[in-house]
């Protein structure tokens, strides 16, 4: 093979994996929740010692952020992993599976975990080679707990608190079962949509199922909400601007023979651009306001607020392709044609400075990518020889940019 710039890269990231193997497995079997994952944070806190990185804890979550200064003085570039798990019970038949009921590492959070204490390790000891500094990012509560919100907050990208030059560029790196292993995957532009969800409430007038005239049934004036806002997308939607809304629980009544006084719809918005996403937030409460007052209904609306479209920087994304195809392989280093309808909290991060999300393939070896069990299942393998390449990926774009 010919060597390359990052072939003593690649080399360090795999002599590192028996680290990385061995805390991604600790954590695999020790998952925590949301916003405050002590046990994480004090086993990444482990695997950061005698690195010679200055390292402190947040305030109200269970971040880490460590700096590693290089050499001589640059700006930052910026690396994150997120730290939280699923609230699933696993069934994967792992000798490491989880040990906490009710929570599993669905996600692979406890790869990314790994993955960036041991870029850490990697690039602390090349610190001759840095013209500036790299903030290690270690995010408890991406899993629909807005976790990156709170450490911009608390000042992860203020360089007079992390003692830096301001950050330039912000790097990103999210595993996937579903991906041929070992292969990055990037884009420019959106990659990942934005998420609202929403509750409607529809109010009518409860009665005996024999005498529909003398209630006012909201399950009718509910399943037209269902139809209509699916209409909307439709006629309303620039087909240039993808967008999914899914309503996934219809609740109404207790038996068969009562008409109900509510019903309640919930949902999902997926959207690629902001002007569909505010223009569809907007229209799901008018739309199931006018149905329901043409069934003689009230309807409630509650729209939440979740994360933002995630959207990659053009040049930042080309460098991790170039990155990575010098690293890797072209063929390992690939452009996505399309981006991915979830959701992710690294877009606050990308909002405020130029940076990239990437995918990284680890479907399990011996298992075709079309029949792995995909991220968010009880079920999900990642075949842990991929992160010696998530692993050399993050060191290589930190030192391609600091060079």
């Amino acid at each position: 093979m010919t060597r390359t710039r990052f072939s003593a890269l690649a080399e360090a990231a795999h002599a590192a994996q028996p680290r990385t193997v061995a805390l991604r497995r600790a954590l695999h079997r020790h998952p925590e929740q949301g916003l405050e994952v002590p046990r994480t944070q004090a086993a990444v806190l482990r695997a950061l010692d005698g690195l010679g990185l200055r390292i402190s804890n947040g305030t109200s979550v269970g971040s880490v952020v460590a700096v590693l200064d290089g050499a001589r003085p640059g700006p930052a570039v910026l690396l994150r992993g997120d730290m939280d798990a699923l609230p699933l019970t696993e069934d994967t038949g792992l000798d490491f599976a989880s040990e906490t009921p009710g929570t599993m590492h669905a996600c692979g959070h406890d790869t990314h975990v790994a993955m960036l204490a041991s870029a850490a390790r990697v690039l602390s000891g090349r610190r001759e080679e840095l013209r500036g500094s790299v903030v290690f990012m270690f995010q408890p509560g991406e899993e629909g707990h807005h976790g990156a919100r709170f450490m911009l907050e608390e000042g992860v990208l203020d360089d007079a608190k992390l003692g830096t030059a301001p950050v330039e560029k912000a790097f990103a790196i999210h595993i996937t079962s579903t991906e041929e292993s070992g292969v990055l995957r990037c884009r420019r532009g959106p990659i990942m949509a934005a998420a609202d969800a929403f509750t409607v409430t529809v109010t009518g007038r409860g009665g005996h199922a024999s005498t529909p005239a003398d209630a006012v049934d909201p399950v009718p004036a509910a399943a037209a909400m269902v139809g209509a806002l699916q209409t909307v997308l439709t006629r309303r939607v620039s087909v240039f601007e993808p967008t999914v809304l899914t309503i996934g629980r219809i609740t109404a009544g207790t038996t068969n023979n009562i008409i109900p006084a509510t019903a309640e719809l919930e949902g999902t918005l997926r959207s690629l651009s902001e002007s569909a996403r505010q223009f569809m937030r907007a229209e799901i409460p008018r739309v199931c306001g006018h149905i329901a007052q043409a069934y003689g209904c009230t309807a409630e609306v509650a729209m939440g607020a979740g994360y933002p479209v995630t959207v990659n920087d053009d040049g930042v994304a080309d460098q991790v392709l170039r990155v990575g195809a010098e690293l890797l392989g072209p063929q390992r280093s690939v452009a996505m044609a399309n981006p991915l309808m979830g959701a992710e909290d690294f877009s606050y991060v990308l909002r405020q400075v130029p940076g990239a999300l990437a995918f990284l393939g680890a479907c399990p070896p011996g298992t075709a990518v079309a029949d792995a069990a995909p991220n968010h299942s009880n079920r999900v393998v990642f075949d842990e020889a991929a992160m010696a390449a998530g692993v050399a990926a993050y060191a290589a774009f930190a030192l391609d940019s600091l060079a």
